[in-house]
């Protein structure tokens, strides 16, 4: 399935707008992993494990909006945007979506 943040396809029509899709995944930390990047305030540099979290975050997200997205019969989902909220201390809320369309 194609996704796009654009609102448009090069070289396809959309057809149809089935409606706008939802994937949402809440992730908490992970107390040893909250110490190691505790640490990495006082050095500097990346956070690892954090950047690892929403990167595992941003794929269940889009994975589960796509699952919305075929259940409606789209096969593309177009102005893709991602989110994010804190939910309560020590875990972040990470929601795809957008529009799906069915293209020619």
């Amino acid at each position: 399935m194609m996704v796009a943040t654009t609102d448009t396809l090069p070289g396809r029509e959309l057809t149809e707008v089935l409606g706008v899709v939802f994937g949402s995944c809440v992730q908490t930390k992970h107390i040893g992993k909250d110490i190691r990047a505790g640490l990495r305030t006082v050095v500097g540099g990346e956070a690892k494990t954090y950047t690892e979290l929403m990167e595992e975050a941003r794929r269940t997200a889009m994975q589960r909006m796509l699952d919305d997205a075929k259940k409606l019969g789209a096969d593309a989902v177009i102005g893709m945007r991602y989110a994010t909220a804190q939910t309560m201390h020590g875990a972040a809320e990470l929601i795809a979506f957008g529009t799906a369309v069915k293209t020619h």
